[in-house]
């Protein structure tokens, strides 16, 4: 069930609810249940599935908050997937939580995981030939600032500003 809250949101998804998402990328999430969430957090297990489904949540999010302009869109999207796959590959955790919310221009992103391993994300400059290795770059490059903070249970928060683009509009959706 979806929330309908008046200023923030806080959804949890199994591991059951993962099991059964609609496999197509629009799977029906209606905007209006999203429309006052100035903030929201999903709750997904760290498992790989769900960042797909935690995409399909910021893309309801999006549209419930009027942030239809792809030059916006796609950066947050992208970096939600990073993040969110760094969390699930590097955790010890069986959670990942992500937050978003927006504020003077910028739309702000968290992606928190339980921790539990010497993992630090650090930005690589891989070779050509590597594979892997470019996501925080990506991050870097669609953020206007990024980091990392360290809780103080031993818990991971990767988060990242991302700016709204001129094509947003300012209030809420209508």
């Amino acid at each position: 069930m979806l929330p309908t809250t008046t200023h923030s949101a806080e959804v949890m998804v199994t591991a059951r609810h993962i099991a059964s998402w609609p496999r197509e990328r629009n799977a029906l999430i209606p905007a209006d249940c999203w429309r006052s969430a100035q903030r929201v957090a999903f709750r997904l297990p760290a498992v790989k599935r769900a960042v797909p489904v935690c995409r399909n949540l910021v893309r309801a999010w999006l549209d419930g908050q009027g942030i239809d302009d792809d030059d916006t869109r796609y950066p947050v999207l992208l970096v939600l997937s990073e993040l969110f796959t760094n969390a699930i590959q590097y955790s010890a955790g069986r959670r990942v939580t992500c937050r978003i919310w927006r504020s003077e221009g910028l739309l702000h992103l968290e992606v928190h995981d339980r921790g539990g391993t010497s993992s630090v994300p650090l930005m690589r400059r891989p070779a050509q030939t590597q594979e892997h290795g470019r996501g925080l770059e990506l991050v870097a490059h669609c953020s206007s600032r990024w980091g990392r903070r360290t809780e103080a249970d031993s818990s991971c928060t990767v988060w990242a500003a991302i700016p709204l683009t001129a094509g947003v509009r300012n209030g809420m959706a209508p």
